[in-house]
C-alpha cells in the first residue's frame, strides 16, 4: 500500500467502533508476552546449572530477550487472524505486526552474533556495536519501506538489473539473495557450534582434549555443510569446487605447508591426549600452564601472567616436558651445607619435620634428606619434598623452606659450614701473622 493509502486506512479504522479491538489486542500481545518470556526465563534460570556462572548477558538472558518479542508477534498474528475472520478491519494490526517482526529480527541476530563472537571473557569493541546499530537502522528502514508500498518497487528494480559476471548476467537481487543466505547460514552454523562446545565441555565422562577436538571437529563440518548448502540454494554448481580445491592442494604444497603442519600438529595433539587444558609443560624456553588448544597453536599461561603462543607443530617436533601427563605431584629441592662435626642423626629428622610442616609440601611421599656430596668445607646436603600444585611453581615453597631453614641457623641448631681458603687467602694470613709477631718482637 501506498502512503497517502496507507494513512486514510488507518484514520478509517480509529473512527470505527472495532478499532478499540485492535489496541486492546495489541496491548494484551506486548503484556502476555513479555510475562510469559519472563516467566520462561525464571523457570529455566532455576533448572539450568549454566545460568549460576553467566551474567546479565548471557545465554539465558538474551535468548529471552528474543523469546519476548517472538510471542509478541505470534499473538499479533493469532489477534489479527481472529478480527479478520469476525469481519474486523485490521489495518493497525498490518502496521503492527511488521514492526514486532523487524523487533523480532534485530534481538536475534544480536543473540546470534553475541553468542558468536562474545563468548567466554571475550569483550565486545566499538566496531562491533556500530555494525549492531547499523544492522538495526536498515531492518527499520526496510520496514518502513514495506509499511509505506515501496518495498515492491524496490524489489522490482533489483529483479531487472543485472550485472556482467563472466559470460552471465546476474540480477542484483539474486546477488543480494545470495550474500544472504550465505551469512545467515554460517551464523547458524557457529551458533550450532558454540552451542555444541558449550554443551561438549560440561560433559565430565569424557576427557578434555577428546571434548575439545569433538567441539573443533564439529563446528568444521556445520561451517562446510551451511557454505555447501547455501551455494546449492544459489545455484551454483558444486563441481566448480573441484577447480578450487585443485588450487588449495597446490597452495598447501607451495606457501602454506606451516599453517597445514599446524592444524594437522593440534589434531594429532588433541587426538593422542598428549597434552590437555590446565597441564603444566615446558617446551624449550617456555614454560606455564596449558589454557588453550586451538586448530593453529597452543596458548600457555606462565606463572609470571605471560601469555606465549606456540604453534602447535612445535609441540609435535620438540621435546615437551609435561609436569601433569602421568601425575600431578612433582619434586622439589634446596640444598645446604653443614660444618664436618654436625651431629647429622640430629639435623635430618629438623629438616624433615621443617619441610613437612609447610603448606603444599606432601606427607606422602614423605620430604627427605640425602648426602649429596663431601665439600672441602662440609657436608653438602639436599633436602627433597614433593608438592602436587605444579601450575603454581616451585619458588614459593623453596623460599619458605630456606626461611624455615635460615631461624635453625640463627637460634644455633644447624651450623653451616664455613667457605674453604684460597692459597691466597691462607698466604695473605700467613703474612698478616708473620707481621703481628714481628711488631710484637719488637715492641
Amino acid at each position: 500500500m501506498r502512503l497517502p493509502q496507507l494513512l486514510s486506512d488507518l484514520l478509517d479504522d480509529l473512527q470505527e467502533p472495532g478499532v478499540l479491538w485492535q489496541v486492546a489486542a495489541i496491548f494484551a500481545s506486548v503484556v502476555v508476552g513479555w510475562t510469559l518470556a519472563r516467566l520462561i526465563r525464571n523457570q529455566v534460570r532455576q533448572r539450568s546449572a549454566i545460568a549460576r556462572d553467566e551474567g546479565p548477558d548471557g545465554a539465558v538472558h538474551s535468548f529471552t530477550r528474543v523469546l519476548g518479542p517472538l510471542l509478541i508477534l505470534g499473538l499479533l498474528a493469532l489477534a489479527r487472524y481472529v478480527l479478520v475472520s469476525y469481519h474486523q478491519r485490521g489495518n493497525i494490526l498490518n502496521v503492527a505486526v511488521p514492526l514486532a517482526a523487524s523487533f523480532v529480527l534485530i534481538r536475534a541476530a544480536f543473540y546470534l552474533l553475541r553468542r558468536v563472537f562474545a563468548r567466554g571473557s571475550v569483550q565486545l569493541g566499538a566496531t562491533f556495536h556500530t555494525f549492531e546499530k547499523t544492522f538495526a537502522l536498515l531492518v527499520w528502514l526496510a520496514v518502513a519501506l514495506y509499511i509505506t508500498g515501496v518495498w515492491p518497487d524496490i524489489l522490482r528494480y533489483l529483479d531487472h538489473t543485472t550485472l556482467p559476471i563472466g559470460r552471465n548476467k546476474v540480477a542484483l537481487s539474486d546477488m543480494l539473495q545470495a550474500v544472504a543466505s550465505v551469512v545467515v547460514l554460517l551464523m547458524l552454523a557457529l551458533w550450532a557450534g558454540a552451542a555444541l562446545e558449550e554443551r561438549l565441555m560440561g560433559v565430565q565422562g569424557l576427557n578434555m582434549s577428546l571434548r575439545v577436538v569433538l567441539a573443533r571437529v564439529s563446528r568444521s563440518l556445520l561451517i562446510v555443510v551451511a557454505v555447501l548448502v547455501s551455494l546449492s540454494l544459489v545455484g551454483i554448481d558444486l563441481t566448480v569446487l573441484s577447480v578450487f580445491g585443485g588450487a588449495l592442494g597446490v597452495g598447501l604444497g607451495l606457501g602454506l605447508q606451516k599453517v597445514a603442519s599446524n592444524y594437522v600438529s593440534g589434531f594429532v595433539i588433541l587426538l593422542e591426549r598428549s597434552l590437555s587444558i590446565g597441564d603444566m609443560i615446558t617446551v624449550d624456553k617456555y614454560s606455564g600452564v596449558v589454557s588453550q588448544i586451538n586448530s593453529r597453536y597452543t596458548v600457555l599461561k606462565g606463572l609470571d601472567g605471560v601469555d606465549t603462543v606456540l604453534p602447535n607443530e612445535m609441540l609435535i617436533s620438540s621435546v615437551v616436558q609435561n609436569q601433569s601427563l602421568s601425575s600431578r605431584n612433582i619434586r622439589g629441592t634446596t640444598t645446604l651445607t653443614v660444618a664436618y662435626g654436625s651431629d647429622l642423626d640430629v639435623i635430618f629428622p629438623l629438616l624433615t619435620a621443617l619441610a613437612a610442616d609447610v603448606p603444599r609440601v606432601l606427607e606422602t611421599p614423605a620430604p627427605g634428606v640425602s648426602i649429596n656430596s663431601f665439600k672441602p668445607e662440609g657436608f653438602e646436603l639436599e633436602l627433597g619434598f614433593w608438592m602436587v600444585d605444579p601450575e603454581s611453581g616451585r619458588g614459593g615453597v623453596v623460599s619458605e623452606i630456606n626461611k624455615r631453614i635460615y631461624k635453625l641457623v640463627a637460634s644455633g641448631d644447624i651450623k653451616l659450614a664455613q667457605p674453604a681458603l684460597t692459597i691466597d687467602q691462607m698466604n695473605r694470613q700467613i703474612a698478616s701473622a708473620l707481621i703481628n709477631n714481628s711488631q710484637t718482637v719488637t715492641n
